[in-house]
């Protein structure tokens, strides 16, 4: 294992943390992606995303564990890969978890969030977490026991409560705007969950192996880029930059790709290597309630109470997670 990973905090934590990079790098996605497209905007992300990681993974010498190297006997389907003999079948997972989680999943989020803003898109990618729960007891064997059930059941409800009821009747604001129908933007926002919960799924036993965060993200990375420039060098009209490309644009996107791609998508992959895939999900998927703060200082509108016990709730059903 690279150490740069050595001595962090427990997967919980790292979960966590995740979910405040994705909520602060949402503040820097909405303008960039609106005026960019969401195809264009994405594409930039991966560009941004994939050498600021394969940069470090040549740096700490972690890609080696890509190619076998530093790979251990996980548990399950992962101790497969014991030894490295078979590293480039985990190389696979990666790829397959970058089409499915990061070009599906992505833009269609962005996509969604171009159509409702950043608060309703945020409802509908925590949906994220129902899915890994229910995807990871099929497939993982995972199960939430004790107080970790009904603390994820807080967890979700408060999530969602805080979004939902996130909003000051009869106050407007850009951010808070429907662009387009509505049924879109909410399929949109469903499929961008979906993906992010399969593509996480998909990673689980290969980060069990032993494979090092940062060199697993820059794979990620590089095979979604790799679909987006696909459909680029197609020549299809979504794919392109939608209005001119500004200077301003590309420093929010690079400022979202360091903070959600190559540091928040690394941390949920450490976090994966020790972790429930179920329990991660959820935590995870805390970022809508820690964005609601952050959209206060961005726009000047204080939430609504319905917030604040929506917030409560996740909050302590994060203390029931944890505990």
């Amino acid at each position: 294992m690279s150490p740069v990973w050595s001595g962090w905090l427990p997967p919980e934590s790292l979960a966590v943390l995740a979910a405040a990079t994705w909520a602060t790098a949402s503040l820097f996605s909405a303008a960039a992606s609106a005026r960019m497209g969401a195809f264009a905007f994405t594409r930039w992300r991966m560009v941004f995303a994939a050498v600021l990681l394969w940069g470090m993974a040549l740096a700490t010498g972690s890609w080696r564990s890509l190619a076998g190297g530093g790979l251990g006997a996980g548990p399950g389907v992962a101790g497969e890969w014991a030894g490295g003999a078979v590293a480039w079948d985990a190389v696979g997972l990666l790829v397959l978890s970058g089409v499915i989680g990061i070009f599906v999943g992505d833009t269609a989020l962005f996509a969604c969030m171009n159509r409702l803003g950043p608060r309703r898109s945020g409802l509908l990618f925590a949906t994220h977490s129902l899915f890994t729960v229910v995807l990871a007891a099929l497939f993982l064997d995972e199960s939430l026991k004790g107080w970790a059930l009904p603390g994820g059941v807080l967890l979700v409800g408060g999530v969602m409560g805080a979004i939902a009821f996130g909003k000051r009747g009869g106050v407007a604001h850009q951010l808070e705007s429907t662009q387009g129908q509505l049924a879109v933007g909410v399929a949109l926002g469903v499929l961008s969950a979906l993906g992010q919960s399969v593509g996480t799924l998909v990673l689980k036993p290969a980060m069990a192996a032993g494979l090092d965060p940062v060199a697993a993200s820059a794979v990620r990375m590089t095979a979604g880029f790799a679909c987006h420039a696909l459909l680029w060098c197609a020549g299809l009209p979504m794919a392109r930059v939608q209005s001119p490309l500004q200077w301003r644009d590309l420093a929010y996107t690079f400022a979202s790709a360091t903070l959600a791609m190559a540091v928040g998508m690394t941390l949920i992959l450490k976090a994966l290597q020790h972790g429930s895939a179920g329990l991660v999900g959820m935590l995870s998927s805390v970022s809508p309630v820690l964005l609601l703060p952050l959209l206060w200082w961005r726009t000047g509108q204080r939430p609504a109470w319905g917030a604040w016990v929506g917030a409560a709730m996740a909050v302590l059903g994060c203390a029931l997670l944890l505990g």
